[in-house]
């Protein structure tokens, strides 16, 4: 049996209060996990763009569109994981650093294109943005040498290569 796959599902709202909390009652109500999800108004301040990963099959993520279509705030939505297309989040993880290890720290940062955020004491902060695997990389990287005491991943924000578009209205992606 295939493990289910995991999907970047892209949706417009109408920015309006309770727009967000209907999706995520949706897929609650359905036992839909949600695994990332970021949220920020578009170009059209009366549109906000939902971008949300989750996984499954192909027929549980038809289902699943089908279904997020009908509420009454969604304009558009696309499962961009059918298409080309780029992804990225960012991840600020903080470490206990004995100062020992202060160089393989700058190493590991500079490696995986990171920035140093802050640097006090026995700690350290970094950032970097990239995609599920860079930032796990960077994740597992960082722990060979410290300890992470805390991280916070942005959620994942993605859209099609090329001139496809998820559009109000419309979308030209399948």
């Amino acid at each position: 049996m295939r493990a289910p796959m995991r999907h970047i599902i892209s949706i417009l709202l109408q920015n309006e209060a309770g727009a967000l909390a209907r999706v995520a009652g949706m897929f609650a109500a359905r036992g839909y996990n949600i695994d990332s999800l970021s949220v920020a108004p578009t170009l059209d301040p009366a549109v906000s763009r939902l971008t949300l990963v989750t996984s499954g099959s192909d027929a549980v993520i038809e289902q699943i569109i089908k279904q997020t279509r009908k509420l009454i705030d969604v304009v558009e939505i696309a499962d961009l994981s059918s298409a080309e297309h780029v992804e990225s989040e960012l991840v600020i993880v903080k470490v206990d650093l004995p100062p020992q290890q202060a160089n393989h720290f700058i190493h590991c940062v500079r490696d995986h294109h990171a920035i140093t955020l802050d640097g006090t004491d026995n700690t350290r902060t970094a950032q970097l943005a990239g995609s599920a695997a860079q930032i796990e990389a960077f994740i597992a990287a960082l722990s060979k040498f410290s300890t992470v005491l805390e991280l916070v991943r942005s959620g994942v924000a993605a859209v099609a290569i090329g001139h496809q578009v998820v559009t109000p209205g419309a979308t030209s992606i399948p």
